[in-house]
């Protein structure tokens, strides 16, 4: 492996500890090599505070070895006054004189910015390594500033036979379709997307928290379709535990268009992903507008034998997975 290659490959190991925390800011990673070693790292906390870049120079124990130094860093530094200073000003003030940059920022308030400073100052920089790691890594951040919607992933839960709810019911809550690990796994996944997405009939029929109980992490904003504002506090998505959005026919038009409508409406309140959790026609109608991202499907060892069918779709299939006697597909739209 390139030695370049190594360091940013341990930019973005890092950077994934902010996961469900910076947005809307980039979940950046940044590493600083003194002499073929690490001497600094750093990531992004959690929006408002600190950048990967500030971190990473702060941890650095011996501040004269900076001006002979390398850093690496996941995403292009920023160059512009936001919540904090930019960090491409502080690469300048501490002398740092190589940079290795992972991927460009398209934001148009960086949008190489950030690289022109660094190389107005003298520094030495070089952009593109590993390039579609760190570009896939950023997936959510440039989705969301490049296609003006949320990073969008699709989750559900279907029986061998390919229901994802029987055809009736007997009691308000969840029929369960896979095991108790499988659905830790789901809460951990909502602690790193920054809202969730459900319909008024998931709501009536399941009463979900949509929080994460079963997992250490950030509650998701809780977002639902209620066209006609039926829904009363009665239901636990209304409660306090996490904000609410409810998106009814007072927000959009629900006769045509309704996933785009949604996404610009979410993009238009920074939100940079959402997990789409269903019911069937809410998913059906994200695929039907090809307005998704990743399609997470559970397959389970019940049969319903009848009910609400899963939803159809296509995707390239990248993992395949078992969670006990769980089967975990994932797939991309391409």
């Amino acid at each position: 492996m390139k030695i370049h290659e190594k360091y940013i490959k341990r930019c973005i190991e890092i950077a994934k500890n902010g996961l469900g925390t910076t947005a809307p800011n980039p979940m950046v990673g940044c590493v600083i090599v003194h002499d073929n070693k690490i001497i600094g790292e750093g990531f992004t906390s959690p929006y408002g505070e600190k950048h990967a870049e500030v971190n990473a120079i702060e941890s650095v124990k011996d501040p004269s070895l900076l001006n002979k130094s390398t850093l690496y860093v996941t995403l292009e530094p920023c160059s512009h006054v936001g919540k904090t200073p930019p960090c491409s000003n502080l690469i300048i003030e501490n002398k740092i004189p190589q940079v290795v940059i992972g991927t460009i920022d398209t934001h148009s308030k960086v949008a190489g910015k950030g690289i022109e400073k660094l190389k107005d100052s003298g520094c030495k920089v070089q952009v593109g390594v590993l390039e579609e790691e760190c570009k896939k890594h950023h997936k959510r951040f440039f989705t969301f500033h490049n296609k003006k919607r949320p990073y969008i992933i699709l989750k559900w839960a279907e029986t061998q036979d390919g229901f994802i709810a029987p055809k009736t019911k007997h009691e308000q809550k969840p029929v369960w379709i896979t095991n108790e690990i499988s659905r830790q796994l789901v809460h951990k996944w909502r602690s790193e997307e920054q809202a969730i997405l459900v319909g008024t009939n998931t709501v009536i029929e399941d009463n979900p928290s949509l929080t994460v109980r079963d997992w250490t992490g950030k509650n998701p904003i809780r977002i639902v379709l209620d066209k006609k504002n039926i829904l009363s506090k009665k239901y636990q998505i209304l409660n306090k535990d996490a904000e609410t959005i409810v998106i009814s026919e007072n927000d959009i038009d629900f006769s045509n268009n309704v996933a785009l409508q949604i996404c610009d409406l979410l993009h238009k309140n920074n939100i940079q992903s959402i997990i789409i959790e269903g019911g069937r026609n809410t998913l059906q109608t994200f695929i039907n507008e090809k307005l998704w991202d990743e399609a997470r499907v559970f397959i389970g060892k019940t049969t319903f034998k009848d009910g609400v069918k899963a939803p159809v779709f296509k995707g390239k299939q990248i993992q395949d997975s078992l969670i006990l006697e769980d089967s975990l597909k994932i797939y991309i739209n391409e």
